[in-house]
């Protein structure tokens, strides 16, 4: 699961994560394992406990699964291999995890009959997908589109802040957050775009 922690020291949470990663390599569990395992972990926690409301518990089991992120990734570098199937299926699960997430949101507020707050979940789903197909298919076709203001490190936390608003009694917290991070999105898509017309008519 793509940069989730790249907000936070590396080096700090490298220390933590290193003896987990070695200890996992030496019980014979693989990196991919690890990947699908935190990807099953957010899904308990959106389609659990978001779906329900619950979005402070729906955050702390999201947190700690995407933990993997760095689990998954430490395992490979200490196996000393770059697996592009392994690159791949971080990928996948990175999306499969952010539908949930934004999905389960929209669930939850669709049963309490808010519109509002279901289309700015929605906007946040949609944006998020087009703003890593953008880049996705940009490198497909031999260019780079890593450009923009906003990733799926700072959707992720950005939710998370929503959440944590949510959680205290902060009125409207979680809806500006996903109405933010939505207009954010669309500016990212938009200099992506640009990026990609640029390269594309500079050759």
């Amino acid at each position: 699961m793509a940069k989730i922690f790249s907000v936070v020291s590396r080096a700090s949470l490298a220390r933590l994560v290193d003896p987990v990663a070695a200890a996992l390599l030496r019980a014979g569990v693989t990196p991919n394992a690890v990947t699908v395992a935190g990807t099953i972990g957010v899904l308990v926690g959106a389609l659990g406990f978001a779906t329900r409301g619950h979005f402070v518990i729906a955050l702390v089991i999201i947190t700690l699964s995407c933990l993997t992120d760095m689990i998954d990734g430490a395992m490979a570098r200490q196996r000393g291999i770059t697996n592009k199937f392994g690159a791949f299926l971080d990928s996948s699960m990175d999306r499969v995890a952010d539908g949930a997430i934004f999905g389960s949101i929209a669930y939850w507020y669709a049963t309490e009959h808010e519109p509002r707050l279901v289309a700015a979940a929605l906007l946040c789903l949609l944006t998020g997908q087009v703003v890593s197909y953008v880049k996705a298919r940009a490198e497909g076709l031999g260019m780079t589109a890593n450009v923009g203001l906003i990733e799926r490190a700072e959707r992720l936390v950005g939710i998370g802040i929503g959440g944590v608003l949510w959680g205290f009694g902060v009125p409207y917290g979680l809806e500006i957050v996903m109405w933010v991070l939505g207009a954010l999105s669309i500016v990212t898509i938009g200099q992506r775009m640009a990026e990609v017309y640029r390269q594309a008519h500079a050759r």
